[in-house]
């Protein structure tokens, strides 16, 4: 079965913000759902990093990268987002449970992203300098997981809202003091430019949620039921 040939049935609603986007005008329906819209560009994919290190665990940047890779805009010239994976060098490197990944780019040659995912990893001077400047253009910087910690070695946690696995929740607010810990939720905003998420799972919820405010509430769902992710975290509460 080809993977979206059931998704090609746009309905008006999300056919008119397809267009508003071709125009650069940010999505009508991401406004109306509370969400803080990003705009996608007029033409071309968003490119996506993944950071990955040794020991990077597999479902926190396998599960956003399914989300991206899924959406679905037939009236949008080719992929709505580009994925890549960066780490500290081009050497492979091996993630949880044994899976060998070469990266896509070091950090010394990564094209600069529209988005940064953020996984449970172990971070180097050289991947948390990198961040600190891709974070300055980029749309979004988003962690998963323990991910939170790189992002706030990175200084990017600074007096914002955050959240990481449950497990270590104490850890973050002990580590970075001047952080706002969220409990008991899928995923943070702490600002328009940078969100948290929980542990694991809890990637898929806020990728959703990225997709839905470059694209709408629509587009997202209509993600989610391709993927047979029953979950609503994504949902604004």
């Amino acid at each position: 079965m080809e993977r979206r040939l059931f998704l090609s049935a746009m309905p008006a609603v999300v056919a008119l913000d397809l267009a508003e986007r071709e125009r650069g005008v940010a999505p009508a329906q991401a406004a109306k759902t509370g969400c803080k819209p990003l705009r996608p560009p007029a033409r071309g994919p968003i490119d996506v990093a993944f950071l990955v290190s040794e020991g990077a665990t597999v479902i926190d940047f396998t599960g956003p990268w399914e989300v991206f890779q899924d959406v679905n805009l037939p009236e949008r010239e080719g992929a709505a987002f580009r994925l890549f994976t960066v780490a500290a060098s081009r050497e492979p490197v091996r993630v949880t449970g044994g899976l060998q990944i070469v990266p896509d780019y070091s950090v010394a040659d990564a094209p600069a992203p529209r988005v940064v995912v953020v996984p449970a990893m172990r971070r180097s001077p050289a991947v948390v300098d990198w961040l600190k400047k891709t974070s300055v253009t980029a749309d979004l910087v988003m962690s998963v997981c323990t991910g939170a910690f790189v992002l706030g070695h990175a200084g990017l946690l600074a007096g914002k809202k955050a959240t990481t696995h449950h497990d270590f929740h104490d850890q973050l607010k002990t580590q970075f003091p001047d952080v706002t810990l969220e409990r008991g939720v899928r995923y943070v905003e702490g600002a328009s430019n940078v969100a948290t998420a929980g542990g694991l799972t809890s990637g898929i919820d806020l990728a959703l949620h990225v997709v839905e405010r470059y694209f709408g509430r629509d587009v997202a769902q209509r993600t989610a039921t391709y993927m047979e992710y029953q979950g609503k975290g994504w949902l604004p509460a």
